[in-house]
């Protein structure tokens, strides 16, 4: 009996490997699927019903059966094999890994499965700025860090985080009473009562440096209440500045590790979007840090403090001291 964890990629991948296939046996193709002729025969009756929006004539997949063989003679756009690119496979595998070691996950075997079916597969994934490799590792230290917190969040016990503030680009050392672990767009958050700011705060898993469990019990005081993340973790606050950017190819992992009002792609791969700042000097380091990789549509008040910051840099440059290399 086929699954429905196992029928859609199979559904998906119907009908571009019967396109590329046309006037194959049915039991042939049921071979190459493993399922038997039977229940591909009941695949191929669901495509029919599958495709375009308005779903009337003209718009759903259509399929040509002669005797025991089929030919698709519209494939309604399902034309390719799917494929992950380099950025969609690592935020997939950041967040099954976030998900198999979430406590109350029913079936972590079919999750550990996926893992590693989409691991093999990172080889062949198309390249769009992120190196699958690095963002992989960079997982692996969150994970150990989730495993920590949630440990402390068992035991009931204060943490004492290292923690990087973007916005600030500043590090600090906290004392934190875990309250909850939260998953939110494939990113990990520990929601604590933060003593040093005196309230609930949210932290990215992949911001702390450091973490270590404490001898002390957590104490989140009474007033110490969930944050609401119906509409996301950052809203936007009144007069709250835009940046609209263009990214290259290089540079559109942005768009995946910070949150982005609107997303539009460009020729070349490129991409433009919209994001909201609190800090100008903290988006002018974003922007400089991206090298040539970005460019500012607007504001152009932000756009000529990265040009000012830039010739700064460049002015100082010319002064510092030859280097034995050159």
């Amino acid at each position: 009996m086929s699954g429905s964890t196992d029928r859609m990629p199979r559904l998906l991948a119907l009908v571009p490997y019967l396109l590329a296939r046309p006037g194959i046996r049915i039991e042939d193709a049921a071979r190459d699927f493993g399922v038997t002729a039977r229940q591909l025969r009941r695949d191929l009756e669901l495509l029919w019903m599958c495709g375009l929006p308005g779903y009337g004539p003209g718009d759903l997949i259509d399929l040509s059966f002669e005797g025991d063989t089929v030919t698709v003679t519209f494939d309604a756009g399902m034309n390719r094999p799917l494929r992950l690119t380099g950025g969609e496979a690592t935020a997939l595998l950041v967040a099954l890994r976030a998900v198999a070691e979430t406590p109350g996950v029913v079936d972590t075997d079919a999750v550990h499965r996926a893992i590693a079916k989409i691991e093999a597969a990172a080889g062949q994934a198309q390249p769009s700025g992120v190196v699958v490799g690095l963002a992989v590792r960079e997982g692996e230290k969150t994970a150990a860090t989730r495993r920590v917190v949630q440990n402390a969040l068992r035991a009931g016990r204060a943490l004492r985080i290292r923690y990087y503030t973007a916005s600030r680009d500043q590090i600090t050392e906290r004392t934190v009473d875990p309250m909850r672990l939260l998953i939110v767009q494939a990113v990990g958050y520990l929601e604590a009562w933060c003593r040093r700011a005196e309230g609930v705060r949210l932290f990215r898993l992949d911001r702390i440096d450091e973490v270590e469990v404490l001898d002390e019990r957590a104490a989140p005081p009474p007033t110490a209440r969930p944050t609401d993340i119906s509409d996301g973790v950052f809203r936007a606050r009144p007069g709250q500045p835009e940046a609209q950017l263009v990214l290259e190819p290089d540079a559109r992992w942005v768009a995946e590790y910070y949150p982005c009002e609107e997303l539009a792609e460009l020729d070349g791969g490129r991409l433009r979007v919209r994001m909201r700042y609190g800090d100008e000097s903290w988006m002018v380091r974003l922007v400089l840090g991206l090298g040539g990789d970005a460019r500012v549509e607007s504001p152009p008040e932000l756009a000529e403090a990265v040009r000012s910051r830039a010739a700064a840099a460049l002015e100082r440059a010319r002064h510092l001291p030859a280097t034995l290399g050159q």
